[in-house]
């Protein structure tokens, strides 16, 4: 049965529930998805058939009228909510002033009010330097063309589960789904990956008290001691929350060690904070939960809004290389720019503390389902960044992959747009604008997804 919580012809702020008026998709719906299969490369993995009209806050319209409450955020971009009034006006105000420049080869008020604004926020001491980009992959990129210039090694190290982006260099690093490998090799060589210390299912088969310490261990006793010496490598890049992987939460023993392995053998350590950045915490950045400064830090999604752009920040003593070592002809737009300076702002203002403070609150509640499905064996994550991870049996373990897919489409035909995540689970990360009242709805939802698969076993 569908859930109705609210009616509207259209999103708006007030609402707290979502209103699907037609069968998914709709005939609307239905006619674009068929233009889309014959021209659009079918590389795109579309969970389910949702055609976007307009959207609101923390709600999404439908071509066919049909109202969802999202708690995907386009795949955790939209941090201010669909369309925030600032960062329109923003975008507006600049694009009728100059679309485009180029910070490569000329300077704009905006690229430098933007890096004026990153190394206030970046937790790095000592001064921070931004090299601007258009997307997280091409930010990852950056850092690790950056490591090898500036330490003169070549070599790096990442993580299993890791997620880093689809172009070449970033995808060697990559280590989430092999699909996103397959047929694309030989990819960039000198990449090694150590386990991530999910303690919840140990890669190492250890317990949960010792697995972040072990995890580290295996890359002095493993690759250290059998496949690269320590002097030859550049960078470690890791997620402190990995996103792909599962929504994976880093202990933060693991992350704090992990910093002191790279200081001990010179190592540049750069966080990868692509999905968990920019307030989706309930911090600015994901790594400050564990008081660990890094090098570098790769930065994009939530950054702007939806506007398309990455930056990539470090020490300012490390990013010292010439000009013409590395640029990008789109990378910083002023249009892009000005969203991210009104985004940084409302984040600042209240969203970031609404991310932690309605964020536990959806936390409570997505635990105490728990109580009442077999199928949820972990509820994790920080902020409006959660993960619950869906098994077949909570002794074994078992992956609930199919299960999953069809938790997520039973919420999609309620209203409620999720993603998953890893192989099983399912992730929350709706706007930074989410409401306690939209929250609970997204809960309850979730609840009758669950028994609809469940009942179905």
């Amino acid at each position: 049965m569908e859930t109705k919580v609210a009616q509207a012809s259209r999103p708006v702020d007030t609402m707290t529930g979502p209103d699907i008026k037609t069968a998914l998709p709709g005939p609307r719906a239905k006619a674009l998805i068929e233009r889309d299969r014959s021209v659009v490369s079918p590389s795109y993995t579309r969970c389910y058939p949702l055609v976007i009209e307009r959207g609101s806050g923390a709600f999404v319209e439908d071509v066919d009228g049909n109202i969802f409450l999202d708690c995907a955020a386009g795949i955790a971009v939209n941090s201010t909510g669909h369309s925030h009034p600032a960062v329109v006006t923003a975008i507006t105000d600049q694009a009728q002033k100059f679309l485009h420049m180029s910070g490569t080869d000329f300077y704009y008020e905006p690229q430098v009010r933007l890096a004026e604004e990153m190394a206030a926020i970046a937790p790095i001491s000592g001064g921070v330097r931004t090299f601007f980009g258009n997307s997280g992959t091409e930010v990852v990129e950056a850092c690790v063309k950056l490591a090898r210039y500036t330490t003169g090694r070549q070599n790096i190290i990442a993580f299993l589960g890791g997620f880093h982006g689809r172009t070449m260099g970033s995808l060697a690093l990559t280590a989430s789904k092999a699909v996103q490998r397959r047929g694309f090799g030989p990819l960039m060589p000198g990449v090694y990956h150590a386990p991530y210390a999910d303690c919840y299912r140990c890669p190492l088969g250890l317990n949960p008290e010792t697995c972040a310490a072990e995890c580290l261990g295996f890359i002095d006793d493993q690759l250290f001691a059998h496949l690269v010496t320590p002097d030859e490598v550049a960078a470690i890049v890791v997620e402190p929350i990995q996103g792909e992987g599962g929504y994976v939460v880093a202990p933060e023993q693991f992350l704090q060690r992990l910093r002191e392995l790279t200081q001990k053998h010179g190592i540049l350590l750069v966080a990868d904070e692509v999905q968990s950045g920019m307030g989706r915490s309930g911090k600015m950045f994901a790594i400050e939960y564990c008081g660990v400064e890094p090098d570098a830090m790769s930065i994009a999604k939530g950054i702007a809004s939806g506007m398309p752009l990455g930056v990539a920040v470090a020490r300012a003593g490390l990013m010292a290389w010439p000009p013409g070592a590395h640029a990008s002809t789109f990378g910083g737009n002023p249009v892009s720019c000005a969203a991210a300076l009104a985004t940084i702002k409302l984040l600042r203002d209240r969203l970031v503390a609404n991310a932690a403070e309605v964020g536990g609150h959806l936390m409570n509640g997505l635990r105490e389902l728990a109580d009442r499905h077999r199928l949820i064996g972990d509820v994790r994550g920080r902020g409006l960044m959660i993960g619950v991870e869906l098994v077949r049996d909570r002794t074994t373990k078992e992956r609930a992959t199919d299960e999953r897919d069809k938790v997520v489409d039973a919420a999609f035909r309620r209203g409620l747009l999720l993603l998953g995540a890893g192989k099983n689970a399912v992730r929350f990360s709706p706007p930074l604008v989410l409401t306690r009242e939209q929250a609970d709805v997204a809960v309850r939802i979730f609840d009758e997804a669950l028994a609809e698969v469940e009942r179905a076993r």
